[in-house]
């Protein structure tokens, strides 16, 4: 592992490079600015001060951008809750969880409050107090991060903070999302956009875990990448004139067992109910702000099982992360700066990013 040299400095600077938004809409709304710096003696007890150095883009931070999910993120917002960095600064009380120093990761859920079934049961998405980062709190589009220390993820060291931080919440949520799939090793599983931000993870945790994989996506760049990582099968949906059909000839007429969506596209979700076989689950994970049709008849028939997944839980973030530090899972993606963040909102809205996209936040 090669070690960014900004990893040994910890002091905190007077300054904050951060992407601001005071409005919903598009990327011209962005600004990048300098802000105050938090300083030691202002963190609460059990807060943290992290000091940033790479953060991922998720398709999640555009819905903040754009506030078109149906409740709204807090404004004025900056976005981002894929951040990996360094710990700065600690609050009274957080050295039980970290230490000034340590290599840690920031997720979508910035606290929960631990204590209702819910929260016991590992299912801190569902606490009526979770709070997500870059939505409800101010995220990782900036240098330096006022955070829970209890939520902190610590990155094993073998990894590298650039590889890192899409694993903080795209590996996350796909890693969780296969495992609501529950699926035996030689399973057949669908991931439609699988040269995109989650979807190439997906293919990789999926093969990890020993299961066949047939990608669904379009274009020769994406194609590549999904062969290259481990799809058996690579459906261009685009020049296939059945997809339902080609996915069904490939798993011995009946379908696959699972269809993992991260897709955006409701016309995924209504393609993956044709192609799943008896028994067969779909797991939805892309957040599109519409309705899925079911036909009651037929879910009763097939006996197919819809299931949501959010992002996972504690305990999915540190054994992806450890999946990916044994180098089972390796994050393909575009390294800019913060200062590019615009334009990769735009490129996102165009479809036009194949695999991942980090940025270093001090560019």
């Amino acid at each position: 592992m090669v070690q960014d040299p900004r990893e040994t400095q910890l002091e905190l600077a007077p300054k904050n490079r951060v992407a601001i938004f005071y409005e919903n809409g598009g990327p011209d709304k962005i600004s990048i600015k300098d802000i105050d710096n938090v300083k030691q003696s202002e963190l609460n007890p059990g807060e943290v001060l992290v000091r940033v150095l790479f953060t991922g883009v998720c398709h999640s931070d555009l819905h903040a951008l754009q506030g078109d999910w149906p409740f709204p993120p807090k404004l004025p917002l900056i976005g981002g809750h894929e951040g990996a960095g360094i710990v700065v600064a600690l609050g009274q009380g957080a050295s039980e969880y970290v230490q000034v120093g340590d290599r840690v990761g920031i997720k979508w859920i910035a606290d929960a409050c631990l204590n209702c079934e819910y929260c016991r049961l590992s299912h801190e998405i569902n606490c009526p107090q979770y709070k997500p980062s870059g939505y409800a709190v101010d995220g990782t589009f900036q240098q330096y991060v006022r955070h829970t220390a209890r939520y902190l993820t610590k990155i094993p060291d073998g990894l590298e903070l650039s590889q890192a931080a899409s694993i903080l919440c795209a590996g996350v949520t796909i890693y969780r999302a296969l495992k609501e799939a529950s699926l035996q090793p030689g399973n057949w599983v669908v991931i439609p956009g699988s040269g995109g931000g989650l979807g190439h993870l997906g293919v990789q945790y999926a093969r990890n875990a020993g299961l066949r994989v047939i990608g669904i996506d379009t274009g020769s760049e994406k194609q590549t990448m999904s062969q290259q990582l481990g799809c058996e099968v690579f459906i261009d949906f685009k020049t296939t004139s059945d997809v339902a059909t080609a996915i069904k000839d490939a798993t011995g007429g009946i379908g696959a067992h699972a269809a993992v969506v991260a897709a955006a596209s409701p016309a995924a979700y209504e393609l993956a109910l044709d192609y799943i076989r008896p028994r067969g689950t779909l797991v939805i994970v892309g957040m599109p702000n519409s309705i899925l049709p079911v036909s009651i008849f037929k879910t009763v028939l097939m006996t197919h099982k819809i299931v949501g997944s959010a992002v996972g839980n504690r305990q999915d973030a540190v054994e992806a992360l450890e999946i990916a530090a044994r180098g089972m899972v390796k994050v393909h993606f575009t390294l800019k700066g913060l200062s590019d963040l615009p334009s990769v909102f735009e490129d996102m809205i165009q479809g036009r990013i194949a695999g991942r996209i980090v940025l270093d936040v001090d560019k």
